[in-house]
C-alpha cells in the first residue's frame, strides 16, 4: 500500500515567479506541485499576458488557470521605487527566481541576476528566453513558434509539397519549462554543498535543438547526405509506423519491430504473407514501404476503428484510436491516473484542468488550489514582509499594489 504522508520534495522552498505566458509559469507550476511556495508576481493592470489568452469564461482565462494553479498572487509596480523595494525584500526571502523577459530587461529594472545575487547569494535564478543570454541573436524577441521553425523540427512535419502545419501544442515552451524544473532542482541540490545559487540560462531554441532525437544525428553521421524531409503520415525509415484512416475515423499502428510486423502481416494477409522473408528486417520493409502501406491501408479502410483495434489487440500489435479531446477526458485510463483535477475558483466555481504527470509513492503532488486572481494576496504577502496596515493602504492608494475588482468583492 502506498504511503502518501511524506512531505512534498520541495516543501519549505520559496519561488518567485516573475514570468509570463507559458514556459516560466509552467516551470513554477511544476515547482508548486512539488511542494514549493510559489509567489506569482505580475504588473499592473493587466498582469501576466496569459490572462488575455483564451479560452475565457466570466472574464477568466483557462490558459492562465492551468499554468498558475497553486500559486499566491502579488501585483506590484516594480518601476516605482517603493514597489522595487518590496520586491527586493521578497527576493531576499526566496530560494528561486524565475523570469522569461528579453535579456537585459530586468537588469535595467534592478531585478537582474547580479543585483539579486548580491543581496541573496543563495538565490537560484532561472532565465528563459528565445535565444538565451549569449550569441548574436540573444537580443531578439521570440515565441515558441519561432524556435520550432528555426530548430528544423517543422521542416520534416506534414505532407510533402505542403506548408508544414502548426504543432498546435506549445512544444518549445513546455519542453523548456520542463527542462527548467530539472535545472532548478539540480541547482538547489548543488547549493547544499556550495552554499551558493547560480544563474540558469535556458533558451527555447536550444531546447528545440536538443529535442532532435533523430534528425540531427541522421544528417551529421551521413556527412550531410541524409536530410530529413516531410513524409506525410508514416516514417519511411521505420516501416510500419504511422496513421491510417479506417471506415469511421483514424488509428495509429506501430509495427516497426519485426516480431510485431509478422503478427500484423499474419492478421491482414495470413500465414503466407507473414512468412515473406523480404519483410523480416527493417531494411526490407522500408524497401517495400509503398506495398506495405497499400495493403495495411486497404485492411483498415474496410472496417470501423473499433473493429481494427479489437483485431490488432488480439494479434498483440500496438495500436490506438486517434482520439479527440472529449474522448481523452472521458478515457478510463485518464481517470484511473487522476490526470484531470477539480479545483474551486472564487469566480468560476468548480473548474476541471489537466494534472501534472508526477507520481510519487510517498506524497500526492496534485495541486488543489486555483490560480490567483490578479493581486489576490497583495496584503497577505506585504504583511509577511513587515509592512503594516497603513503602509499597505498607502501602496494600494498609489496603485503600487494593484488588485482586480474580484479581489475586493471577496473581502
Amino acid at each position: 500500500m502506498t504511503d502518501t504522508n511524506q512531505a512534498l520534495p520541495l516543501a519549505g522552498f520559496r519561488v518567485i515567479d516573475y514570468s509570463h505566458f507559458l514556459a516560466g509559469p509552467h516551470l513554477s507550476r511544476c515547482l508548486a506541485a512539488l511542494g514549493a511556495e510559489v509567489i506569482k508576481v505580475e504588473r499592473p493592470t493587466r498582469g501576466d499576458a496569459g490572462r488575455a489568452h483564451p479560452y475565457f469564461k466570466d472574464g477568466q482565462s483557462g490558459y492562465f488557470l492551468q499554468q498558475n494553479m497553486g500559486k499566491r498572487g502579488l501585483c506590484i509596480d516594480a518601476k516605482d521605487p517603493r514597489g522595487l523595494e518590496l520586491l527586493h525584500r521578497l527576493v531576499d526571502s526566496a530560494d528561486v527566481f524565475v523570469e522569461n523577459f528579453r535579456p537585459g530587461a530586468l537588469e535595467r529594472l534592478g531585478l537582474g541576476y547580479a543585483a539579486l545575487a548580491e543581496r541573496n547569494p543563495g538565490l537560484v535564478y532561472c532565465s528563459i528566453s528565445a535565444y538565451g543570454h549569449s550569441g548574436p541573436d540573444s537580443d531578439q524577441p521570440g515565441f515558441g513558434l519561432i524556435a520550432e521553425a528555426k530548430s528544423g523540427a517543422m521542416s520534416y512535419v506534414g505532407v510533402p509539397g505542403e506548408a508544414p502545419p502548426l504543432f498546435r501544442l506549445a512544444i518549445a515552451d513546455m519542453y523548456t519549462g520542463t527542462h527548467g524544473v530539472a535545472a532548478v532542482c539540480a541547482a538547489l541540490l548543488g547549493r547544499v554543498k556550495s552554499g551558493r545559487g547560480q544563474h540558469i540560462d535556458l533558451a527555447l531554441y536550444d531546447c528545440m535543438l536538443s529535442m532532435q532525437e533523430f534528425a540531427v544525428q541522421c544528417y551529421t553521421l551521413s556527412d550531410g547526405s541524409e536530410l530529413p524531409a516531410q513524409t506525410g503520415h508514416d516514417l519511411p525509415e521505420a516501416t510500419l509506423y504511422g496513421v491510417f484512416p479506417a471506415a469511421d475515423g483514424y488509428l495509429v499502428i506501430t509495427a516497426q519491430v519485426t516480431a510485431a510486423w509478422i503478427r500484423l502481416a499474419r492478421l491482414i494477409g495470413g500465414d503466407e504473407y507473414a512468412a515473406d522473408t523480404r519483410l523480416h528486417s527493417q531494411e526490407g520493409r522500408n524497401a517495400h514501404r509503398e506495398e506495405i502501406l497499400e495493403r495495411v491501408g486497404a485492411w483498415a479502410r474496410a472496417r470501423p476503428v473499433a473493429d481494427c483495434l479489437r483485431a490488432l489487440d488480439a494479434a498483440e500489435v500496438p495500436s490506438a484510436k486517434l482520439q479527440t479531446i472529449d474522448e481523452v477526458i472521458a478515457d478510463p485510463q485518464i481517470a484511473a491516473r487522476q490526470m484531470m483535477i477539480e479545483q474551486q475558483h472564487p469566480v468560476l466555481g468548480t473548474v476541471r484542468l489537466p494534472n501534472l504527470p508526477f507520481r510519487f509513492s510517498g506524497c500526492d503532488t496534485t495541486i488543489r488550489t486555483a490560480a490567483p486572481l490578479l493581486g489576490e494576496h497583495n496584503r497577505e504577502i506585504a504583511g509577511e514582509l513587515g509592512y503594516d496596515a497603513d503602509a499597505i493602504a498607502a501602496l494600494e492608494t498609489d496603485e503600487v499594489l494593484y488588485a482586480e475588482a474580484a479581489v475586493a468583492a471577496r473581502e
